[in-house]
């Protein structure tokens, strides 16, 4: 192997599938924090509202971005919330693509679940330092970046685990192995009872 190559899975942006939307979901992810963190150096005069708005907004695009874009393109999964009108119920719905039309590139996959479970972890660390500091006005936006960031990394997490479990289904239905079991056993037992 030469020197510049580097093995699938490395963390470069360089071997993306996807580079534009992997530096867009990784910009968004960090410059929320950054906001948070050095608002005040960014934004002199003690403007804590222009910092709690702009932090909110990047949080808000991060969501809008992950969940609609950067899941789709990076790893193949989205996910969404649908609220049946008669009951009022929600549930969550996964998608997921064919693995079999879409290869997932390991860079972006290790990208996005590090990204997507490391960000929840540094506002949980904030949210310590901001009780520890008694500075609860800040600990309001913290949390409300929890829930958000919290959210997709549910959903996706269960997104994930509900595409390898149809594609583990579908790859036994598609080799006959199961399929095929399971309808002569269907079948036999039509015809035991008749």
């Amino acid at each position: 192997m030469e020197q510049n190559q580097q093995p699938a899975g490395s963390l470069s942006w360089r071997l993306s599938s996807h580079p534009i939307t992997l530096l867009c979901f990784l910009s968004f992810r960090i410059s929320s924090l950054l906001v948070y963190l050095f608002g005040g150096i960014l934004f002199p005069n003690n403007s804590h509202v222009l910092i709690f708005i702009i932090t909110i907004l990047l949080l808000a695009v991060d969501f809008y971005y992950l969940k609609n874009i950067a899941g789709r393109r990076l790893v193949g999964l989205r996910w969404w919330n649908e609220v049946d009108p008669q009951t009022g119920d929600s549930h969550w719905v996964f998608e997921s693509s064919d693995p079999s039309t879409k290869v997932i590139n390991p860079t972006d996959s290790r990208f996005f679940w590090l990204a997507m479970y490391g960000q929840p972890l540094l506002w949980m660390a904030l949210a310590v330092v901001a009780i520890i500091r008694f500075k609860f006005i800040w600990l309001t936006l913290v949390v409300i970046a929890l829930v958000l960031t919290i959210t997709n990394t549910l959903a996706f997490s269960r997104c994930d685990k509900f595409s390898q479990a149809s594609n583990l289904a579908g790859s036994a239905f598609s080799t006959g192995n199961l399929a095929g079991t399971v309808a002569t056993g269907m079948i036999s037992r039509f015809f035991q009872r008749g």
